[in-house]
């Protein structure tokens, strides 16, 4: 009868705790109810996922019970013996136990007494990091019926950091591909690469000043570098004619915002759907006499008129096929010019107040180049 009550009691927490998690999003979260999870199932006091840093060098905890983010070397400890060894470990005494490493207790002012520790695996077999709790709370022993109900907690959370690791890998690959692309774009018009730098900075800044989430904020700095990726379309004869456009080739010119949201629109991620809006937008106008869809004030996504801003400053002080680099006082009167005619007026409020933030971007990514 005890067992059935067991089994049941075990059951409600399983399908208790799966609820939960089927409704995150963030592998923290989904990691953290796994830990609380395996806590109560083995009436633990705390329990930590360690995962295996890049350099396969240290141990960190990625979530844990009552500490702060804790770092050591792969071989130290229990864990680490669980790790370089690949596995399973039940200690009744962990300071009669010579492998056990006291030094985190004596950072944490935790007593440690007894530990499980389980080492969890990705889907080749590599070990990402172990899966421990930490003091049963009645008193007793970990047991091998534990070790079976943390088994199903560490597999899940196993899962949960392999998928983090690779679209952590997967948005750092896309972050790259999309300044790359940037940059291709900007030097098929003889544009330096430093130009997407500049106007990746300045689109950051002008974000957090105008009060997007540093989530926003940042997505629009990794996006911004795609604005032109359009120009790619453009042929050379026009990209770096010398001079003015006849109408013919302005026509082609403006092109590039809808070929470049042409490029990037199917696609169902999110830094790429922002470059996408990006590359659409960023020659709108604020008076709406813009161009490809003369969209006006608000109905221009904040991420456009950013990056128009960002765009316009950098352009207008870098030297181009067709012009030498204005002064900072010509620069500075036109955008006081265009305030409400081609920018956001709170963009440009913000952007004179904080002068000196942008001015210093320039500096620090300022185009040098070699003279023979």
């Amino acid at each position: 009868m005890q067992n059935d009550m067991e089994s049941k009691e075990f059951i409600e927490i399983i399908f208790s705790y799966i609820t939960q998690i089927s409704a995150e999003r963030f592998a923290d979260d989904i990691l953290m109810l796994l830990a609380d999870m395996g806590r109560q199932l083995v009436r633990a006091d705390r329990c930590t996922v360690w995962v295996v840093s890049k350099d396969k060098k240290h141990l960190w905890t990625q979530v844990a019970h009552g500490v702060e983010h804790i770092q050591i070397p792969i071989d130290s400890g229990i864990v680490g013996e669980a790790v370089m060894h690949n596995k399973s470990l039940i200690i009744d005494d962990a300071y009669s136990d010579a492998r056990f490493n006291p030094e985190v207790d004596k950072q944490t002012g935790y007593k440690t007494k007894t530990l499980l520790v389980i080492p969890m695996h990705n889907t080749e077999g590599e070990i990402i990091g172990a899966f421990q709790v930490v003091n049963k709370l009645d008193g007793k022993l970990f047991t091998q019926d534990d070790l079976r109900y943390i088994m199903l907690a560490s597999t899940y959370a196993a899962e949960t950091v392999t998928t983090s690791i690779l679209l952590d890998e997967i948005e750092q690959t896309q972050k790259e591909v999309v300044f790359t692309m940037g940059a291709i774009g900007e030097s098929r018009s003889k544009e330096t690469g430093n130009h997407v730098k500049r106007v990746a900075e300045y689109s950051y800044i002008l974000a957090k000043l105008y009060g997007l989430s540093e989530v926003e904020s940042l997505r629009l700095k990794e996006a911004s570098p795609m604005h032109d990726i359009g120009k790619v379309a453009i042929p050379d004869a026009i990209l770096n004619k010398p001079g003015s456009f006849n109408i013919e080739e302005r026509l082609v010119m403006n092109t590039h915002a809808e070929l470049g949201y042409d490029m990037l629109k199917s696609s169902s991620r999110a830094l790429l759907k922002a470059a996408a809006t990006v590359a659409y937008e960023h020659h709108e106008k604020w008076d709406g006499s813009g161009y490809p869809r003369r969209l006006a004030g608000e109905n221009i996504h904040i991420y456009g008129r950013i990056t128009a801003m960002a765009d316009v400053f950098d352009a207008l002080g870098s030297d181009r096929v067709y012009k030498k680099a204005w002064e900072d006082e010509k620069i500075f009167e036109l955008i006081h010019k265009e305030r409400g005619k081609h920018f956001d007026p709170k963009l440009v409020d913000l952007f004179f107040e904080h002068l000196d933030k942008f001015l210093h971007v320039r500096e620090k990514f300022t185009d040098r180049f070699d003279h023979e």
